[in-house]
């Protein structure tokens, strides 16, 4: 008899076993089927919350001179409030003297926006204006093309490069054809005005910083 009690005990324990490994094998198909399936039409899937970025990228104030790409250096003359449908719109208004002309800039949209120029800015602008142009033997249509995305782009190094190219050292028309004068006197006129509200000088030191920047100075005083 004692031997059958013995006999029976080693099978009960094989039986746990076989049990406790099946139930781990099933648990573990079922974490893979749950991590392949697709979720159908009538299940959600999880979305996962993503830090938004804040809208407003820089508060100015009133008087604060900023540049919008297409115009060039305005000065902030109001900050105020509208209603549209039932949505609050607080915005800029911005005055480009240079044109004559009032931007109104949503706040919350001000991604074109930016900051006029440091005194360091500058001053990389005036040895970019010191250094050689680039002579580009491509068509003169492609040419006038990049000058103008780089006069519209904002960018006050870009704006820089344009009126180092297209400086010619003389005021004499015939040395210059009509197109590339007008785009010539477009980015020295821009980089002009960020000059004035930075350095805030007269229109005047300000043409003659660049002049001798460009290498213009000795023309414009056998002129005079």
């Amino acid at each position: 008899m004692p031997k059958k009690k013995k006999t029976k005990k080693v099978k009960k324990s094989k039986k746990i076993k076989k049990t406790k490994s099946t139930n781990k094998t099933k648990h573990s198909l079922k974490v893979i089927e749950k991590k392949n399936t697709i979720p159908g039409p009538d299940e959600k899937p999880e979305i996962k919350k993503i830090k938004k970025q804040p809208s407003e990228k820089r508060i100015y104030n009133l008087k604060d001179f900023v540049v919008y790409p297409k115009h060039g250096v305005g000065k902030i003359t109001a900050i105020e409030k509208a209603k549209i449908g039932e949505i609050d719109i607080q915005f800029y208004k911005i005055l480009v003297e240079k044109e004559k002309l009032t931007l109104t800039v949503p706040i919350n949209q001000q991604s074109k926006l930016r900051p006029i120029a440091s005194i360091n800015q500058i001053n990389k602008c005036v040895s970019i204006l010191k250094t050689k142009p680039k002579i580009k033997r491509t068509m003169w249509s492609r040419r006038a093309q990049e000058y103008d995305q780089k006069i519209n782009s904002g960018k006050i190094y870009e704006l820089a490069e344009v009126v180092k190219d297209l400086n010619k050292n003389t005021d004499i028309i015939a040395d210059q054809s009509y197109s590339e004068r007008q785009l010539f006197e477009k980015a020295y006129e821009r980089l002009k005005s960020e000059f004035e509200a930075v350095l805030n000088v007269s229109a005047e030191d300000v043409q003659k910083k660049m002049d001798k920047a460009l290498g213009r100075t000795i023309i414009s005083e056998s002129a005079e």
